[in-house]
């Protein structure tokens, strides 16, 4: 089937361009209507993405992971990834964490993605389902830039207690950039990651959780 891709309505997007200046009252409100409106499988890049992204290419030279349209894909990199990034409480997070489990997914996201946001909570159930020495979940957020604005961070916390992603999230950061996100193109993007850092698949798109499980124990029986 094609995958269609698309972002949200304007009024969202707008919530989501420079510092975030809604009052708390309203947030219960749009996190609501985010979360149980389930649409198509996938979004594309939002003006905000943009602006965060380019702000992180304005910072370094060419990143690595980024070629021609649409990047290099992970999987065919020789070596492994490497970065260093803050998750939502500050604590930093290297490209050792992927040592500490036979498979790690790495899940990129938005916070205006409803397919990202819908598949979250099944994700969140995944990673308390397994062995943290077996599987693991790490995820992204591809529009919250890593020293930003205050609020910005509590409405991503938010939206992770809103759909019980109970998992690290990282900030995006030059390093992530260059490791993982020049790629990326839409949202949500997920990577299988080995304990040696290797990425074993790339998969663009949502899916629901029995998918999801399905792949992931195949990877473990390999």
């Amino acid at each position: 089937m094609e995958r269609k891709y698309y972002t949200l309505t304007e009024t969202v997007q707008r919530t989501m361009k420079g510092p975030i200046t809604m009052k708390k009252s309203f947030y219960s409100l749009l996190l609501s209507s985010i979360v149980l409106t389930i649409l198509l499988s996938g979004c594309g890049k939002s003006a905000q993405d943009e602006k965060v992204q380019e702000s992180i290419q304005t910072e370094a030279e060419e990143p690595s992971g980024a070629g021609e349209e649409g990047g290099t894909d992970l999987s065919e990199q020789s070596e492994g990834i490497v970065f260093e990034a803050q998750d939502l409480e500050g604590n930093t997070v290297t490209e050792s964490t992927f040592a500490q489990s036979r498979l790690t997914m790495v899940n990129v996201w938005a916070t205006y993605c409803n397919p990202c946001l819908s598949e979250m909570p099944g994700l969140g159930e995944l990673a308390g389902e397994y062995d943290a020495e077996q599987f693991q979940i790490i995820g992204i957020i591809s529009d919250v830039q890593e020293g930003t604005g205050e609020e910005a961070v509590e409405y991503a916390t938010a939206l992770v207690s809103q759909t019980g992603a109970d998992y690290v999230h990282l900030l995006l950061n030059e390093s992530l950039y260059r490791a993982m996100l020049g790629g990326v193109s839409a949202v949500p993007t997920t990577f299988f990651v080995d304990e040696n850092g290797e990425v074993l698949d790339t998969i663009v798109g949502a899916m629901d959780k029995s998918a999801w499980k399905e792949k992931i124990d195949a990877f473990l029986e390999e």
